[in-house]
């Protein structure tokens, strides 16, 4: 599992720069080849999102390739995985923290 919280780390960084403020396509570039090279993916598939990132790159836009291609890696992904590489915790866990509040500390 350990190999699967990295994966979703890096497409935690990826959806991070997508949406933030500094949209960099070398950052972006890097996250998209760094997973599917993390996947093993065969050279085909990884050739293929580098020329999709090259023609975003001309572009100035995001290939739907390459959305595409992330979209399909996070739905692989198990979801215990993604919830402790985006720091989602379970109710179970939070619980506790709630347990102690009355509504006469408010």
């Amino acid at each position: 599992m350990g190999g699967e919280i990295f994966q979703a780390q890096v497409l935690r960084n990826f959806f991070d720069t997508i949406t933030g403020t500094d949209r960099n396509l070398t950052r972006i570039y890097m996250c998209v080849i760094s997973l599917s090279r993390l996947r093993g993916e065969d050279p085909d598939t990884i050739s293929r999102l580098a020329e999709q990132m090259r023609q975003s790159k001309i572009k100035k836009e995001l290939s739907i390739d390459v959305l595409d291609y992330m979209c399909a890696v996070a739905s692989e992904l198990e979801i215990s995985a993604v919830k402790t590489a985006f720091g989602v915790k379970d109710i179970s866990e939070v619980v506790q923290d709630f347990d102690g509040i009355s509504l006469d500390s408010l």
